[in-house]
């Protein structure tokens, strides 16, 4: 039984990644480090919920205990801080979307990379069963893919980035420029879109409205014909964190794919500061503030409802 440690549980994914584990036999949380906004009551519900053996007073405690390292705090501007621990002893760490928010954490992420560092991430949308499943149909069948549009809703980065990482899911790697195209205000939900240029010659856009969920879609025109694509579940994500850790081999997407959809999203929304035109990845300044981690800790924590009691 592969044995997991949670640190965080600021999202509903610690119950959801527990709830889908304990119907398999293969992996389990078994200890959680928690310094998040959550209370001690939630922390023990967890403990409850998931049956762990123990709370852990510090990360070097959790890494000692488990296999893998799942980190899922809110903040993406603290997911580095909790990393070292599991790396000094050779152990894979997953860390949840968005893994980071600005250049300076990228630099980290490629530094680590360099060191063969195990990092897993991020999105569940890049794995669904959908995605994987379009990309076995044979190209003289599908035919080539000659645009993407991809959906979502409730945020900016937090939770858009399931539409970048959908994206991502399909092209692998070759973006060139993001540029924010317009916003919309309908009764008002605000909604955003921006179109990603790649060097192969596809075009991507995404879209996305403020505090209202959607449905995660994909529409995918080929030179063959249009896929509308409904993504949804972690169970495709969970499988590769398993069969990473019993293989030793990475099932989930090199760290630069990850790093790749950070930096779309950061070119974008300097395109949206600067009223529009395209901004390449390649230019996004090295002390570019990004999204701010800690501004949404405090907004996400002032509207969560406890989930684990």
């Amino acid at each position: 039984m592969i044995r997991l440690g949670a640190v965080n549980i600021d999202t509903s994914h610690p119950k959801a990644f527990s709830e889908i584990l304990h119907a398999g036999n293969k992996a389990r949380y078994v200890a959680v480090y928690n310094d998040g906004f959550r209370g001690d009551d939630e922390v023990e519900g967890f403990i409850k919920m998931a049956g762990l053996e123990k709370r852990c007073s510090t990360i070097d405690e959790l890494a000692e205990m488990v296999d893998l390292g799942l980190i899922h705090g809110c903040n993406w501007d603290t997911h580095l801080s909790y990393i070292e621990p599991f790396l000094k002893l050779g152990k894979p760490v997953f860390i949840d979307k968005p893994i980071v928010g600005k250049m300076g954490d990228v630099k980290k992420l490629r530094e680590y990379a360099k060191q063969n560092a195990v990092i897993l991430g991020s999105s569940c949308m890049r794995y669904v069963p959908e995605v994987t499943k379009f990309l076995t149909i044979p190209i003289e069948e599908r035919g080539e893919i000659v645009s993407i549009f991809s959906v979502c809703g409730v945020d900016e980065f937090n939770y858009a980035i399931h539409a970048v990482e959908a994206i991502g899911g399909l092209i692998d790697r070759g973006a060139v420029s993001c540029e924010f195209l317009g916003g919309s205000d309908i009764s008002g939900t605000r909604g955003e879109t921006y179109i990603v240029r790649y060097n192969n010659g596809v075009i991507a856009t995404y879209s996305l409205t403020y505090g209202i969920w959607q449905k995660s879609v994909m529409t995918i025109l080929t030179s063959k014909q249009t896929y509308i694509l409904e993504l949804r579940g972690y169970d495709a994500l969970l499988d590769r964190l398993v069969s990473s850790v019993e293989s030793g081999v990475v099932k989930t997407a090199p760290l630069e794919d990850l790093i790749e959809s950070i930096m779309i999203m950061l070119s974008g929304r300097i395109s949206r500061e600067q009223g529009g035109g395209p901004v390449r990845l390649a230019d996004i300044p090295a002390d570019d503030p990004g999204f701010d981690g800690f501004t949404f800790e405090r907004s996400y924590a002032a509207a969560a409802k406890k989930l684990y009691i």
